[in-house]
């Protein structure tokens, strides 16, 4: 008999619980970044410990992850009498905008052949490190001590980060063209470990292959399973996405296993997304009243996800 999506979801939710420590603040992080921003940004703190108590985050745990947020920069929060809310800061939506762009967009097709090379000056470890940081989340590879290597990012977007500008402004960053025709292939070996991220895609697919089997034979709506389901498959999905360097195609082996997980997001996205949009509809509000009805712009996550014939964004 095949699997239902509330067993598939199941599963998903035994394998987060397993985790020590339970990382809750990871995954109301997920939970904004997903659902809560295209629908306004703001969520009654009741409401969000009912839509995480199903992933066993207990009222006390979200508590405490929520105002540890705040505490970071990551949420604001107010209050009207006993109750509060809590939305994204300016700061948190921005670097939201910027983890959007990379967990849904879609990787650049074309690529000229040119490298960008950043060679860092000599500097303090704590600067170094906080550089090495930076490089690292837009996907350059250390191939040599203080020599970082990426296929053709802008120096200039590089320097408007502005916690790195003025670290950056010493540094020496020049485009490359690579003359022998094995040497994309050896720099690539040297500054990433693209072994491992394949393994690490591979068991994605492994066990998001059981949620699609389930929603594409599934004969009823389940909105929460839904709604567990989209959750954990971004939570898992970012948490391994923002690891890679986004290489072209050109660079990767054959049958690259981060292309299925891709396309994996993408349908399971657009099979889940209406019924897990009509649970947070009826399990969560603001302060102020029901949730905003979802910005249209979520449709166009992996390049456009495809709605079945019965929906449309719901105006909620």
């Amino acid at each position: 008999m095949p699997e239902t999506l509330a067993a598939a979801a199941a599963v998903l939710v035994a394998r987060f619980r397993r985790q020590r420590p339970l990382r809750g603040g990871s995954l109301i992080v997920t939970i904004f970044g997903d659902s809560i921003m295209p629908r306004g940004g703001a969520i009654a703190l009741g409401s969000l410990i009912r839509i995480a108590a199903p992933f066993g985050l207990n009222e006390r745990l979200v508590r405490t992850a929520t105002a540890r947020l705040a505490n970071d920069g990551w949420l604001e929060g107010r209050r009207a009498g006993n109750r509060s809310e809590y939305r994204l800061s300016a700061g948190g939506r921005e670097r939201f905008a910027e983890a959007t762009q990379r967990i849904y967009g879609e990787p650049a097709a074309d690529w000229s052949g040119r490298w960008t090379l950043v060679v860092l000056p000599p500097m303090r470890a704590a600067q170094r490190h906080q550089l090495r940081e930076e490089l690292t989340w837009n996907g350059f590879g250390e191939i040599a001590a203080g020599v970082f290597a990426h296929p053709e990012a802008l120096g200039h977007e590089l320097k408007q980060e502005p916690q790195t500008a003025a670290l950056l402004s010493k540094a020496l960053i020049f485009h490359a063209i690579l003359t022998d025709a094995d040497a994309p292939a050896r720099l690539v070996g040297l500054g990433w470990d693209l072994e491992e991220l394949a393994r690490r895609y591979q068991a994605f697919v492994a066990r998001f292959e059981r949620v699609e089997a389930a929603l594409r034979l599934s004969r009823g709506v389940n909105p929460q399973a839904s709604f567990i389901a989209r959750t954990l498959l971004i939570h898992e999905y970012r948490r391994l996405h923002l690891r890679d360097p986004l290489l072209p195609p050109r660079l990767l082996r054959p049958g690259w296993p981060g292309t299925r997980a891709a396309d994996l997001c993408r349908e399971i996205y657009a099979r889940a997304f209406i019924a897990s949009e009509d649970y947070l509809s009826n399990a969560a509000a603001q302060l102020d009243g029901a949730l905003p009805p979802p910005d249209p712009s979520v449709v166009q996550r992996f390049g456009g996800i495809a709605l079945s014939p019965r929906t449309t964004v719901p105006a909620c």
